[in-house]
């Protein structure tokens, strides 16, 4: 018979033994998270998601008031053949807009709608790359929200990730075709580089500006750009994967002065394949 303490210690060692085991499922959902992180930092990964954006931007309008304007961002990917796919991504905004002048109210409503295409290869290497046409439409439910333009152009993205690292750029180029002749011509360019951190447990940090020049606007009055710093977490909701990130803007461009800071929340929710 054993004594209790060579007991003591074999179940001291059966401990130990059981313990990875033990940990495998917690390892399996910290990967699962990570692997997650690294999609959502790839604008054009092969992974079905809806983010909602929303953004709180102070200064702007006669008051200085603050405007609300929440981004739907489904991102789609489909299979093209073997070796390439297609990732649309699109923007639909919704805008609560302060006065812009004497004697308005605040604007409710529905933006232009943009549309992005990517064609990208499946099997790139280390650097991943899309390239296709953009579009925005006239949707906007009020003059004051839309540009009542029919516009188009190039846009493109390309980034690198490395053990933790994500880096790149996405720049798009928008030219009105048509629309209403009453409204300014659009012509605007837009680049977003960008910077991601993966610090492990699915949280994840990223810098990404936004610079925005408007040629058709007066001289002075053209360039826009926020600094954007994210914080963001994979985890799940119930059985639902999840990203939430939350972040803070600083404005260091902004047209007739306004503009300040602001901030960014974002729930994405994700659709892994196989989920």
């Amino acid at each position: 018979m054993l004594s209790s303490s060579s007991k003591a210690m074999g179940l001291r060692w059966g401990a130990r033994a059981l313990l990875p085991l033990l940990l495998l499922p917690a390892l399996a959902r910290a990967q699962s998270a990570d692997d997650l992180a690294k999609a959502t930092a790839n604008p054009i990964a092969d992974l079905v998601s809806l983010p909602l954006q929303s953004n709180w931007d102070r200064k702007i309008g006669v008051e200085g008031g603050t405007q609300y304007t929440l981004n739907v961002q489904p991102v789609i990917p489909v299979r093209l053949g073997e070796d390439w796919n297609l990732i649309t991504r699109s923007i639909l905004p919704l805008q609560r807009q302060p006065a812009l002048q004497a004697g308005q109210g605040d604007a409710w409503g529905l933006g232009d709608v943009v549309a992005s295409q990517f064609f990208s290869p499946r099997n790139s290497g280390a650097m991943v790359w899309g390239l296709g046409p953009v579009f925005m439409l006239p949707t906007a439910s009020k003059d004051r929200l839309g540009t009542g333009k029919w516009s188009l152009g190039p846009t493109g993205v390309m980034l690198v990730q490395s053990g933790p690292w994500t880096y790149g750029g996405l720049a798009n180029h928008l030219v009105s075709v048509g629309g209403d002749s009453a409204r300014s011509r659009v012509r605007a360019t837009f680049l977003n580089p960008f910077v991601s951190y993966r610090m492990g447990q699915g949280w994840s940090a990223t810098f990404a500006p936004e610079y925005s020049y408007n040629w058709e606007a007066a001289s002075g009055q053209r360039e826009t750009l926020p600094l954007i710093f994210l914080i963001a977490k994979v985890s799940t909701l119930g059985q639902q994967p999840i990203s939430l990130s939350l972040g803070y803007k600083h404005y260091v461009k902004a047209p007739n002065e306004q503009l300040d800071n602001g901030f960014r929340l974002v729930l994405s929710f994700l659709f892994p394949k196989g989920s």
